[in-house]
């Protein structure tokens, strides 16, 4: 298991920006998929971006295209969201993981293989 610790989250008005960023100790996050997956109050879990090192690519959930941009940081051992733009239904635990699958489309039947952050808590609103 990876240990990972989520930071950044709070509190923002529609419209604002936010920075999440997650930490690993002892693991090199760079030889994961490092993904980010969200549960809003009384929703199922979902995807939200997912760097994948089998593909090479970056996916998103059709909801964040455009306004999310997720990235890692090999010498810090670190990956970041950047959030902008937000919604109200950005509100969520965001959750930091690794291993993780995209299925494209709004991140409902994403996957993650392996570990997760305990979570930090997003809201937005006016």
């Amino acid at each position: 298991q990876v240990q990972l610790v989520e930071s950044g989250g709070g509190l923002v008005q529609p419209g604002g920006s936010l920075r999440l960023s997650c930490a690993a100790s002892e693991t090199a996050l760079e030889h994961y998929s490092v993904g980010w997956f969200r549960q809003a109050p009384g929703k199922e879990r979902e995807g939200v971006s997912c760097i994948s090192n089998t593909d090479g690519f970056t996916h998103y959930a059709d909801s964040v295209k455009g306004r999310f941009t997720a990235s890692r940081d090999i010498a810090k051992n670190s990956v970041y969201l950047q959030m902008d733009s937000l919604k109200l239904e950005d509100t969520a635990v965001y959750f930091c993981t690794t291993e993780c699958l995209s299925t494209g489309g709004d991140g409902s039947s994403w996957v993650n293989f392996g570990s997760w952050g305990q979570g930090t808590q997003v809201t937005v609103s006016s």
